[in-house]
């Protein structure tokens, strides 16, 4: 199987630990990935504020770049559904009748990492060990958007040493969204209260979800509160292997 990592460009400039991650955990199973130098930005930026014929030629850079690929491989939930759900929007209703043809042969081959593993690979147990109290939180694009459902706890579930703890009111919003925290940052914040406080009532050492976006926005939080909460991206969990054999 040809394997492509997407990182993001979010994850390329901010947390390319993450990336490193997936190939590890990737690598660990038997597979063999690939990091296509010409890959960029997935254009949801312009998608979401209103600039989309600009995201047109992302769209086709994406195509372009991901061809031939038996899957393309991403660690972002919300970068995945910008792929699946807009990009064959913008190619209907922009795009040429190529495009919208290459648009559709690469859609079907996107995967969220943890969805990947579990329906993809078939799998679960990842070989990961972690031995600290952790608390999961399932990020908008991962629950609404993409369904993902239990599909990253039951990764987490498999961990070796973890303390699973529940976060109260798991599936309410951390108040990122983008530029939703910046256009209405008063409910932001607000937003961003009410999830920090359900972190730290579990008494977890971290906080993982599988997007970095929410994951920084909330370590933000917990950071001006002088919380020693760490953040990881879900991919890290499952690439350590703390008291375990590498």
């Amino acid at each position: 199987m040809r394997i492509a990592l997407f990182i993001t460009c979010f994850n390329d400039t901010m947390f390319p630990g993450t990336g490193r991650a997936v190939v590890t955990v990737l690598e660990r199973l038997g597979h063999t990935v690939e990091f296509p130098q010409e890959q960029t930005c997935c254009g949801q930026m312009h998608f979401n504020t209103g600039y989309r014929p600009d995201a047109v030629p992302l769209v086709a850079r994406f195509a372009r770049t991901f061809a031939g690929y038996d899957a393309v491989v991403t660690p972002s939930a919300s970068c995945a559904g910008m792929v699946r759900e807009n990009h064959p929007l913008l190619a209907a209703d922009y795009g040429h009748a190529q495009l919208q043809q290459q648009v559709a042969d690469v859609v079907p081959r996107v995967y969220e990492f943890t969805e990947f593993l579990t329906d993809v690979l078939g799998t679960t147990d990842v070989g990961a060990s972690f031995p600290h109290r952790v608390t999961y939180h399932p990020t908008c694009h991962s629950l609404r958007g993409l369904r993902l459902g239990d599909r990253p706890l039951e990764l987490l579930r498999a961990v070796k040493g973890i303390d699973l703890a529940d976060l109260p009111d798991a599936d309410s919003c951390c108040g990122f969204g983008g530029t939703f925290a910046v256009k209405n940052a008063d409910t932001s914040a607000a937003m961003l209260a009410d999830k920090a406080d359900g972190v730290l009532s579990t008494r977890a050492e971290v906080l993982c979800a599988a997007d970095n976006s929410c994951l920084m926005h909330i370590g933000g939080g917990l950071s001006r509160q002088g919380s020693t909460v760490r953040t990881m991206h879900l991919a890290e969990i499952l690439a350590a292997t703390e008291g375990g054999t590498p």
